[in-house]
């Protein structure tokens, strides 16, 4: 019989790769005294090419593994599993919460102050083609409308460190050249490299009336009141402890998470999914 957790059992947070990064980082600025245990698939990167069903069935096998962890709560920090199988992650964590980018970016998105009832959204090929962020902005609001765009190549420009020079900048206003004449109130990153992107869009862009919406920033400050709604928060730690693993190549994954953090990570383990 496996024991329930308890408020001194980690965050478990993952993602297909070295995105969800931008998650763990503000997970530990809003819970300090959390410990986090993460995951990316770095030997199946990227999702967001992938069909809904390969998708879906890799994000129950990472699923798997963060409950054998014990973990307390799941945050899913991928757009693209967020539009793929949120349901069935929920499902098969069977009361343990779950929450994910997607209804976090939609209801920040959606509580803010709008003049054009307009929003606009970024993200991979597969969320942009599931409408996920509609219809979460639809359930919430339905007088809001939603302009989306697929970004594919953003990606690879934030894995390869390409966040912030020429090729990002002309990227980021070919991708975004659409949205430069709607009044957008607000700009929704929906997947969770592009925060990194965050400096280069917001000079694109602007436009001081369009909030970029930063959706790894919502889901921790989601994931902090979920957890002092169910008394949860742990109450013994001051420094949280930080595991994480990956499918496939620690090296290369560790130089770019200490990057993403602003710190060192002790070590980086593999964990065969196949």
């Amino acid at each position: 019989m496996s024991m329930k957790p308890t408020d001194s059992s980690p965050i478990g947070i993952f993602d297909s790769g070295i995105g969800g990064m931008t998650v763990v980082k503000s997970v530990m600025q809003e819970l300090p005294g959390e410990d986090i245990i993460y995951f990316g698939d770095t030997a199946r990167v990227p999702y967001g090419t992938k069909s809904m069903d390969t998708v879906r069935e890799y994000a129950l096998q990472i699923t798997d593994f963060l409950l054998k962890k014990k973990v307390k709560m799941i945050l899913i920090a991928c757009n693209t599993v967020a539009a793929s199988a949120r349901q069935d992650i929920i499902a098969k964590a069977n009361g343990i919460p779950v929450l994910d980018v997607v209804l976090a970016g939609a209801k920040v998105a959606t509580d803010q102050q709008r003049k054009h009832n307009l929003i606009g959204v970024i993200g991979t090929l597969a969320t942009v083609g599931s409408g996920a962020y509609e219809q979460a902005i639809s359930k919430i609001n339905p007088q809001i409308g939603v302009f989306s765009k697929a970004c594919p190549l953003l990606v690879p420009l934030a894995e390869e460190g390409w966040t912030e020079n020429d090729v990002a900048e002309r990227t980021v206003q070919i991708y975004l050249e659409d949205f430069l004449q709607k009044p957008l109130d607000s700009l929704i990153l929906g997947c969770t490299h592009y925060p990194l992107f965050k400096d280069t869009i917001r000079k694109v862009i602007n436009n001081p009336d369009t909030t970029i919406i930063d959706s790894a920033d919502s889901i921790a400050t989601m994931a902090r009141l979920h957890l002092e709604s169910t008394n949860m928060l742990n109450s013994k730690n001051i420094g949280g402890k930080f595991e994480c693993y990956v499918s496939d190549k620690p090296q290369r994954f560790q130089i770019l998470a200490e990057r993403f953090l602003g710190k060192t990570i002790n070590r980086v383990e593999v964990v065969n999914m196949r």
